[in-house]
């Protein structure tokens, strides 16, 4: 597989073309950006963490019979993807109310939720990232009823997945958010799974292990990456782990 040009740069990675066109190149970058590009900084050796703790997540989905753009590993930090035409959704799950949630609803920060929340926002810088419904995306041709039933259900079969592999890692799941495309007419999850994208808390401590961290100026952001990424390694690879520590 052979990197060729950069295709997209984006706030969290670097997508270039590939000699196989139904594939790209991303590269996970250590930028930090935060209240819509506002806020900018580094977290050390975030690219690798977030790009190896998305293929663990990725390959889970997968055998939960949803469908990823993930293929493979290519490096620490670089993962081969296969091309989608992307819905300009994101759908967010959440479970505890936290963020804009709690801002919109002046409900405090901690309150767990009776039922998983899901919605639904358009993804545009410049405004925002607005929340918008089924009939305004129906209007504006963003996605079909179809696809757009399809990628909030998924979002809740991925809610319970995470969770229960989280919960194993001694992790709660406040919520997160997720983006999808098409290819050969089929959904596909897209994106990344991470700290950037997901909100973590330590279940006993309810320590916050997620860019929140970066948001709130809470210091000890490397360590808290490194964190979830050694718990959730060591419930998915435990074989793996306990082998390498024996030699």
């Amino acid at each position: 597989m052979e990197k060729l040009a950069l295709r997209y740069e984006g706030k969290a990675k670097k997508v270039y073309t590939t000699d196989q066109s139904d594939y790209l190149w991303v590269a996970y970058k250590d930028d930090a950006t935060a209240l819509n590009g506002k806020k900018k900084g580094t977290i050390h050796d975030k690219g690798e963490i977030n790009n190896q703790l998305s293929a663990l997540f990725f390959a889970e989905i997968e055998k939960a019979g949803i469908l990823t753009h993930y293929v493979r590993l290519l490096s620490d930090r670089d993962m081969l993807v296969r091309s989608l035409e992307m819905i300009p959704l994101e759908v967010v799950v959440r479970n505890v109310v936290t963020g804009s949630l709690g801002k919109r609803l002046a409900v405090p920060e901690g309150f767990v939720l009776s039922q998983p929340v899901v919605e639904l926002y358009y993804k545009d810088d410049e405004l925002g990232d607005p929340m918008v419904n089924e009939t305004h995306i129906a209007a504006m041709g963003w996605a079909s009823a179809e696809d757009t039933k399809e990628i909030q259900a998924s979002g809740l079969k991925i809610n319970k997945i995470l969770q229960n592999i989280l919960a194993k890692a001694g992790i709660e799941l406040i919520d997160f958010k997720l983006e999808f495309g098409i290819a050969d007419g089929k959904v596909y999850l897209g994106d990344e799974i991470s700290p950037d994208t997901c909100r973590y808390w330590d279940i006993e401590t309810r320590e916050k292990l997620d860019k929140d961290r970066f948001r709130q100026d809470l210091g000890r952001l490397e360590e808290a990456y490194q964190e979830v990424f050694r718990r959730v390694k060591e419930v998915l690879t435990p074989a793996k782990n306990e082998s390498s520590q024996n030699v």
